[in-house]
């Protein structure tokens, strides 16, 4: 892989998640298809890794995802965008598992479909070559109480702590939701199984060739009715 290509690296966006503290907001449609000031929030999240320079996105799509695979059919300029339905709920890991005949490059980017964080892709990626990663995860400085879980990594980036459910009363690294993942992984993934990639996989590759590339973008999350206002807000503004 050429560090510098970004074009040569598939996208999967991980678009199955129910948003159950959404639906007193976002009823009609799965969590990546919130209205964000009339376009899609899901919209909003391609756009940017199309001007980052990837051209193939894999849309895991679960929940409500004739919703995101409608809208993609018949809007113009959706070259290279492909979904993947999935029959169950699988988790994060599982949704990728199900994925994986369709997933050509390796290593392969994972992002959250709900999630927007700035970052340099091609510094995520030549960091990964650089270290000879095997999975690596885009991290953020976060105040403390937020529930993104606790990173932990040492002096050269290697994560010691992957801990998804904790809750730090202090600043902390946190999980972006942004991976750079080799093929490798889909050997610890098993068929049909839901699995998460944040809960169940993780946390055992602590050790391995398992690194954090901690990133100075804000992270931006539609997560709670509140921070779905916050980003409406923000992505209105921007234009």
């Amino acid at each position: 892989m050429n560090e510098f290509d970004l074009s040569r690296l598939d996208v999967v966006i991980l678009c199955g998640g129910r948003g159950e503290r959404l639906k007193g907001i976002v009823n009609d449609r799965p969590k990546p298809m919130a209205d964000m000031g009339g376009r899609p929030f899901l919209d909003i999240l391609i756009g940017y890794l199309r001007a980052c320079g990837f051209q193939r996105f894999i849309l895991c799509v679960g929940y409500k995802g004739d919703v995101i695979t409608g809208y993609y059919r018949t809007k113009s300029g959706s070259s290279g965008i492909l979904a993947v339905p999935e029959d169950k709920p699988l988790g994060t890991g599982g949704a990728i598992k199900n994925a994986e005949s369709v997933i050509r490059s390796d290593p392969f980017i994972v992002v959250n479909g709900d999630s927007f964080c700035e970052l340099d892709y091609r510094g995520l990626a030549k960091f990964h070559l650089d270290k000879r990663s095997s999975y690596s995860v885009a991290v953020v400085r976060s105040p403390g109480n937020r529930d993104g879980g606790i990173v932990s990594m040492d002096a050269r980036g290697k994560i010691t702590l992957f801990n998804e459910k904790a809750k730090s009363g202090k600043t902390a690294y946190i999980n972006a939701g942004v991976y750079l993942l080799n093929r490798i992984v889909f050997d610890i993934i098993k068929s049909g199984e839901k699995v998460s990639l944040e809960y169940d996989i993780f946390p055992k590759l602590v050790g391995k060739k398992f690194y954090g590339y901690a990133v100075r973008g804000k992270l931006t999350d539609i997560g709670t009715p509140e921070r779905y206002m916050q980003a409406r807000k923000l992505f209105e503004n921007a234009d």
